[in-house]
Order: C-alpha cells, then structure tokens, then sequence
C-alpha cells in the first residue's frame, strides 16, 4: 500500500496516466504492460542531462519527454501508480560491461534510478533509461516513494563561493580492482 498512492515528486498526473493505460490491454499481465511501458518510456523519451534538474517537476519532464534517469523512473511510477499497480522507486549504480566497441549503458559512473514494480507476488525492477529488466548489475542502495526518500546526499553546505559538486563512481566487483595505494 505504502507504494500505491502519490507522493511529493509523483503526483497522480492525468496525462500520465492515459500514457501508461496504452500498454495495459486486456489480458496482459502485470509484468508484461509494466514492461511495454518501460520500453515506451524509452523509446519516447529523451535522455538529456540539461532539459531538467533535480527541481522539474513530474509533470514538466513529461511534456518535454526528456530528462534523466529520475525523470523516467518518475513518469513510470506515476503512470503504473495512476492505474492501481504499485511501484517504488530505486536509487543504486548500475555496473556495465559492454560490448567491445559499444557505449556503456547510461547510468554509469554516477548514481541510478529505476522502478520496481509489484506484479502479485513479487517486486520486479525495471530500468526504463535502458529499456532492461533489472539483473544483477544494478546495484539497490535504497528504495522508496520517490527520489526525495531517496536522496543520496542531505545536508548544508556554508561558504563564501558558488559550489559545484561532481561525482563519480565505478562499479567493480572483488577481485577485479587493483588494490588501492596507501597513502600516509
């Protein structure tokens, strides 16, 4: 139930809604229109780290189908919400292998955000930035109604200039890294 109403950053949107209702036909399964609207999202949307920020609204990143990994697992979560199915949002790093001489997957070296969706008996990710099912390469750090829950950093910055704060992030698993130097 906790996943099944609006929340601060995923109003019930009517447009969104109409968007989600097109891949849930009669007969499909929970799993199958959750996943035909993942891929609609992506197929739709654009990924463009510029066209919003951490402040767009829902409703705006929807109307310029284009934003980043929060917008789209925000739209699918409203969309899935606004028609009875539960969802939550998921906020990790995605660890990408890709094929020689083909891009790693967005999401990459910074933090990620995808949907799981509650299909009668189980929570099922899905990614709808990449248009994939979640695997073992997407890595949970947390779970909740929305990126505001979730927020991976929290706090207050005081100083006398403009702040800029970048991160950046490898997904390695043991054993493949080189041992880190000691520093001191």
């Amino acid at each position: 139930m906790h996943f099944l109403f609006p929340s601060a950053r995923v109003p019930l949107v009517p447009a969104v809604t109409d968007y989600a209702r097109a891949s849930f036909r009669p007969g499909r399964s929970a799993y199958g229109a959750a996943h035909d609207l993942m891929t609609r999202i992506r197929a739709d949307f654009r990924f463009d780290a510029k066209a919003t920020t951490v402040h767009t609204p829902l409703s705006e990143a929807f109307e310029l189908r284009a934003g980043v990994c929060q917008d789209f697992a925000h739209v699918m979560i409203a969309g899935l919400r606004g028609l009875g199915v539960p969802a939550a949002y998921v906020s990790g790093y995605l660890r990408t292998i890709p094929p020689p001489g083909r891009p790693r997957l967005r999401g990459a070296d910074a933090s990620h955000a995808w949907v799981a969706v509650w299909c009668g008996d189980a929570w099922i990710g899905l990614d709808p930035t990449n248009a994939v099912a979640v695997r073992d390469d997407h890595i949970v750090v947390a779970r909740g109604r929305d990126y505001g829950d979730v927020a991976p950093i929290d706090g207050i910055v005081s100083a006398s200039g403009k702040q800029k704060l970048k991160v950046e992030v490898d997904v390695i698993p043991d054993g493949e890294a080189e041992p880190l130097p000691l520093v001191g």
